[in-house]
């Protein structure tokens, strides 16, 4: 081939290579210009679309939040004495690692703590013992679910945080954990109904208010911490939510490797409302102190009215006439709710179980650790005995069964059924009280002149339907109804009249019922029912609560006396039954310096294989010309009303009058 035509071909390939590297870089250049406007347009929307989103992703894994439980709210009585309030502390935890461990090595492990806490803790307090903290650890798992914290010590001084920190492998278990604590009172003021606290972890599963309480919160500071205190009972569970306040945050900044890389940022918790009750620390201490010295006197009394008696309760409620405040309200014995700090243990829970409920408001069964024994003795729901008797008289008198001015004649008894079947109803004692009008019947306490000119009178009009109008009467007084308290589980009684009628006929329920032998109410519905007469027919809800104060205490919410419902009477009727009732009497106030009206009750009832057990009843309200105060007791297998509850009831309207006033001014 020539070296020209070979020059040809060269120039050719040079062409067609100049000719693909053009395409190639135009193509190059496209591409990049591509890529880099994609870019562009991806760096855009990042930037103002995307930003604010990505920001804060960016902090969220830049940074560590912890939640730091909120401060709960303190509880005052009705003149600012602290009833509950919380603190900040640090306290030692122990969380069982092995399920299988044993009680010498649990014995040692607490030896171990107590050794240290005698040595590094606080010496001016009581100091724990190796049987105690043991039982702290509740390595049974009887008090606490099977992996759950142990509270064993609270308030470690700095020298004991050192030490077990510094020495964690040695103390398999535990940790020292900040927490904010529930203290209450040393008085035990009102524990049944001001109630306790435990954490949150401890009532999930027991408290409907806290299942799933996480479930549609999406704000932060709302949220439920699982180490948080929660109100578990009465105004702490009532109130929880304006207690609680709002949780705190602790941030830390970390790097790729969550290594912490900086300070801490603390955005403080803020503290719950404040409540003020209507709670008087001295007139509620004043009822808790005579309810057990009069239990104590009952049981050592030879008096005749008690010989049988065997009480081991007792229940007192004072609510004033007019607002519907309750200034003390007493379910006895009671019990110190600082327990339940940390988790309440197996020994304490064992003493205090039967004292745990609040009697006066729900049937709590009698403090005996055996089922046999406790089989025998009441409940702290009872009949109401005599204490029906004024509001018998005034169904009778609306229903025209009777006037103020019907008779009738007293032989001791009235019986009812068909010939040669009857069924007789006895006075106490069967005292025979000749003629009596409505007035002497309350007056004499007489069961025949209920059950005849009341009950049987109604049945022979009515028949079954009259139990139905027998009921609506009570309920408009607030008997087989809840008192509208709103108070945790609170209880509207038992109304046993329907039940006589499957087991026996209309006829004796309503016979039963006119003196007070078939219904069974708590002592809270008693005072509503005794100011109610009070008040002539105006039906308040009990108020717990005064006000509630923010932190800074300022004014949150006031609380107004609230009428549920209202009953008009004549007056000639009200006349009637307060006439009676002036004429009842009473032991332990002779000298008390007032007119009031009042009512005893002895009911009955058959409780195991004892028979007619004797329940102390009684209700009062006072002064007579203007009602301020309403006073309810109950003394389950008391005995007389007149002699077992009636003298506790003096004390309060003395406790009253000392620091509030039944004339408006403290009788110092």
């Amino acid at each position: 081939m020539s070296k020209k035509m070979m020059t040809e071909e060269a120039q050719k390939r040079a062409l067609s290579n100049r000719r693909h590297f053009s395409f190639r870089l135009n193509v190059f250049f496209f591409v990049t210009f591509f890529v880099f406007s994609l870019l562009i347009v991806r760096l855009a929307y990042l930037q103002f679309v995307e930003g604010d989103a990505l920001r804060a992703k960016e902090h969220e894994n830049g940074s560590k939040g912890i939640p730091v439980p909120p401060i709960r709210g303190d509880i005052y009585d009705s003149v600012g004495n602290a009833i509950a309030y919380s603190v900040s502390t640090q306290s030692l935890y122990y969380t069982p690692l092995d399920l299988k461990i044993k009680a010498d090595e649990g014995m040692a492990l607490a030896a171990k703590m107590v050794d240290i806490f005698n040595d590094l803790g606080n010496k001016s307090e009581n100091p724990l013992t190796v049987e105690k903290v043991f039982d702290n650890m509740d390595l049974k798992s009887r008090v606490h679910s099977a992996f759950h914290p142990r509270r064993i010590k609270t308030g470690l001084t700095k020298e004991e945080i050192a030490y077990f920190s510094e020495h964690r492998n040695e103390f398999k278990g535990i940790e020292v954990i900040e927490e904010s604590i529930r203290q209450y009172s040393k008085d035990n003021i009102a524990v049944q109904l001001v109630g306790y606290t435990k954490k949150l972890s401890g009532a999930v599963g027991s408290i409907d208010k806290y299942k799933g309480i996480n479930d549609n919160q999406t704000d932060e500071a709302l949220k439920y911490v699982e180490t948080e205190q929660v109100g578990v009972d009465g105004l702490e569970l009532l109130y929880q939510d304006e207690l609680r306040g709002r949780n705190g945050l602790k941030e830390f900044p970390i790097n790729k490797d969550s290594l912490i890389i900086g300070p801490m940022k603390l955005t403080k918790p803020i503290k719950g409302h404040n409540l003020y009750l209507t709670i008087n620390t001295k007139i509620q201490l004043i009822a808790q102190q005579a309810i057990m010295d009069q239990i104590q006197e009952i049981r050592t009394t030879p008096n005749e009215f008690q010989k049988d008696s065997h009480p081991t309760t007792g229940y007192a409620v004072a609510m004033e006439v007019k607002t519907g405040k309750v200034v003390a309200m007493a379910s006895m014995p009671d019990y110190d709710p600082s327990l339940w700090q940390g988790g309440i243990s197996e020994k304490d829970w064992e003493s205090v179980q039967y004292f745990m409920s609040n009697g006066t408001i729900r049937d709590v069964q009698p403090p005996y650790a055996d089922d046999k024994e406790r089989s025998i003795h009441p409940s702290s729901f009872v009949n109401l005995g005599s204490t029906q008797k004024p509001l018998s008289v005034l169904v009778g008198l609306n229903e025209k069964l009777i006037t103020p001015e019907s008779t009738f004649l007293d032989k001791g008894y009235f019986a009812f059924g068909g010939k040669g079947h009857e069924t007789q109803v006895n006075n106490a004692s069967q005292a025979m009280n000749g003629i009596l009008k409505p007035t002497m019947a309350i007056a004499k306490s007489s069961n025949a002149f209920m059950a005849g000119m009341i009950g049987n009178a109604l049945y022979l009009r009515d028949g079954p339907k009259g139990v139905d109008i027998w009921d609506g009467y009570m309920k408009q007084f607030g008997l087989g109804v809840t008192t509208g308290s709103e108070l945790p589980n609170e209880s509207k009684g038992k109304t046993n009249y329907y039940e006589e009628i499957k087991s026996g006929s209309a006829q004796s329920a309503l016979i039963y019922a006119s003196f007070g032998q078939q219904a069974k109410y708590s002592t809270l519905q008693l005072a509503q029912y005794a100011a109610t007469l009070a008040s002539h027919g105006k039906r308040l809800k009990p108020q717990f609560v005064n006000e509630i104060k923010d932190a800074d205490g300022k004014l949150v919410q006031s609380y107004q006396s609230k009428v549920l419902n209202t009953i008009h009477f004549p007056d000639s009727y009200w006349k009637t039954i307060e006439d009676g009732m002036a004429l009842v009497k009473v032991k332990g106030f002779d000298d008390f310096g007032y007119n009031f009206y009042r009512k005893t009750g002895t009911s009955q009832q058959d409780v195991g294989s004892r028979k007619k057990v004797e329940n102390a009843v009684f209700i009062a309200y006072a002064p007579a010309e203007d009602p301020v105060l309403a006073v309810a007791v109950v003394v389950p297998d008391g005995g007389y009303g007149g002699y077992a509850a009636a003298p506790i009831a003096r004390k309060i309207f003395d406790a009253y009058d000392s620091e509030i006033g039944l004339m408006g001014t403290p009788r110092k």
